[in-house]
């Protein structure tokens, strides 16, 4: 799949530009949706809709775009255009690093990949959003009416403010809210794990003690570490093996009682594969090869 770099009309500066869906399509005559092209691009690319409707795919599902909502497609999302239909609207395309740092920090729930791809604003916010963007629109095309480097402040706090309103949108609000419950529920879990390692080593039953389902306690490890409850587990009991083989005092069959295994052979078996050596053979290692 092809991927697109930034490439705005010559003289476009500071890694952002400001058009309208019909321009686009009219510069671009049958490109690149005769034949359809999948693809992706570096930049983020913005889309309000003011008239008509639109259908483009992102992430390989086609989305439909209808008057007052907005579509967002993420640098590194697989996009694919389709025929023009009866859309109009503001057209905003620019690179991440076109938002100051604090700014982004901010907006990091609407510029992640898993954010909404179709963004409807609340209504008493949607008016002020496309007036903002249309201000934007004359703004970039008054370039040379004022020295560059205010022209280019100007574009740039219109679309941070743009998007720092767009960010309370009810899809993305409620993404936020979920994700806050999920780092609360892994936090939770690292707590309970801290005592629990030794004798509970499934999901279900650190579910239980945190009152919650499987797939909630699932998903909120994913979301914090890439990784599944039982791998996450099982990491904690061989830091707490090889802290203990550490220690003379603490043989392979203590270690493996202590852990919780059945028997030292279990134990052998499971610390192998974790760590490339036997518990006898990584007590009796050179301190100096860890």
């Amino acid at each position: 799949m092809p991927l697109y770099g930034f490439q705005p009309p010559a003289g476009t500066p500071y890694g952002l530009e400001v058009t309208t869906l019909e321009d686009f399509h009219a510069r671009h005559d049958d490109w690149p949706w005769n034949p359809p092209r999948p693809g992706r691009a570096t930049f983020h690319y913005m889309i309000l809709v003011t008239e008509g409707e639109m259908r483009h795919d992102v992430d390989h599902v086609t989305r439909t775009v209808a008057p007052g909502q907005w579509l967002w497609v993420r640098p590194g999302q697989a996009q694919c255009w389709h025929e023009p239909g009866t859309a109009r609207g503001p057209f905003i395309l620019f690179e991440p690093d076109v938002l100051r740092p604090d700014t982004a920090g901010l907006l990091s729930s609407l510029t992640a990949h898993d954010a909404p791809a179709v963004l409807t604003p609340h209504p008493d916010d949607a008016p002020w959003l496309q007036q903002t963007a249309l201000q934007l629109l004359d703004e970039h095309r008054a370039m040379g009416h004022r020295p560059l480097a205010v022209h280019h402040a100007l574009r740039r706090s219109l679309l941070e403010a743009l998007l720092l309103r767009l960010v309370q949108t009810p899809d993305v609000s409620s993404k936020r809210v979920a994700a806050a419950v999920r780092r609360d529920t892994y936090d939770r879990f690292l707590d309970v794990l801290q005592l629990h390692f030794r004798e509970l080593h499934q999901a279900k039953e650190y579910s239980q003690l945190l009152g919650c389902s499987v797939r909630t306690l699932s998903r909120a490890v994913q979301d914090a570490t890439g990784k599944g409850v039982r791998e996450v587990v099982n990491e904690r009991r061989v830091l707490e093996a090889r802290r203990l083989l550490a220690n003379a005092q603490w043989t392979p069959q203590a270690v493996a009682a202590h852990l919780g295994f059945t028997d030292a052979a279990n134990f052998g078996r499971f610390f192998r594969q974790h760590v490339g050596l036997t518990p006898a053979a990584y007590a009796a290692r050179d301190t100096t090869a860890d």
